[in-house]
């Protein structure tokens, strides 16, 4: 396929919110696909965090990245990553 056919099928990009979505969509399906195999959550949570740093710091630094993370206890106690699950 030529470049200018390729560009036909070329999507614009998504705005953020919904490539965090998308993205969201696609760790959840790796992240059952995984269990499904066997794969422990806590060895999941961690190799993920370790990824999702790497990337930070890829991106952003070693320093801004340090900055971020001295809010996530703050956050995490404040039930910003809790799941509510409903009761029946």
């Amino acid at each position: 396929m030529n470049h200018r056919a390729f560009s036909c099928f070329a999507r614009d990009p998504l705005p953020d919110n919904e490539q965090k979505q998308a993205a969201l969509s696609y760790l959840n399906e790796a992240w059952a696909e995984a269990r499904h195999d066997g794969v422990d959550g806590d060895c999941l949570a961690q190799a993920s965090l370790f990824a999702a740093f790497a990337e930070l710091v890829g991106t952003y630094g070693e320093d801004a990245v340090a900055k971020f993370v001295e809010g996530l206890p703050t956050r995490v106690r404040n039930g910003e990553f809790s799941i509510a699950l409903a009761k029946q």
